[in-house]
């Protein structure tokens, strides 16, 4: 199966969840962007490495990474495989120079240590197909939902609950949380369409 490089193109506090960080990785040769939720200590983990600021005692990542160098074990690539039920999933590739392993590892475990190790992060056309969002000109399109994106209209909710939503309306909602890039919640509105299409 062929793979897709992503980068790292953001990482913004999640102003719908308390705690969370919207991580968004982009593909490098195209337009497409996968936002991912993540946790506030693994959003620290990235941001810390990203910027290049050395923590006065080893954060958890750093520790594993000093282990698996004092074993001659390097990460080669880390790949988000699948996607199922609105969670990714990911494994880091791993060798000593003798053999390859995989590890299962959260996604956001995955993408700290990928920024550790310099190491490239792929993912499958089919993920990106399911959860991308891809940008034309200055608008978020949804991947799923092109040819819908045009026509539908606008819908506010007090509540902030999708589950109650028609999907004509989530549609809506999704458009305009890609406007505002709020990924986050764009994020949540995607996994609740996803929700509804494997049901």
């Amino acid at each position: 199966m062929k793979k897709i490089k992503l980068d790292i193109v953001g990482l913004s506090y999640s102003q719908t969840q308390s705690g969370a960080y919207a991580l968004v990785l982009g593909e490098v040769s195209g337009r497409r962007r996968l936002p991912i939720i993540i946790g506030s200590f693994e959003a620290q983990a990235i941001a810390i490495e990203i910027e290049k600021m050395t923590p006065s005692r080893p954060l958890t990542h750093d520790l594993f990474k000093s282990f698996a160098q004092a074993y001659n074990i390097e990460i080669q690539e880390v790949v988000i495989y699948n996607l199922v039920d609105g969670i990714f999933y990911s494994k880091l590739i791993c060798s000593d120079g003798k053999r390859t392993i995989e590890i299962d590892a959260r996604t956001s475990d995955a993408i700290a240590m990928a920024v550790r190790f310099n190491c490239p992060i792929y993912t499958h056309e089919f993920i990106l197909s399911t959860a991308g969002i891809v940008i034309e000109g200055n608008d978020f399109v949804y991947l799923e939902n092109l040819s819908d994106a045009a026509e539908e209209k606008t819908i506010t909710s007090a509540t902030g609950s999708y589950t109650s939503l028609s999907e004509e309306e989530l549609k809506t909602k999704l458009q305009e949380a890609l406007n505002e890039e709020a990924y986050e919640k764009a994020a949540k509105i995607r996994d609740e369409l996803t929700r509804r299409k494997a049901s």
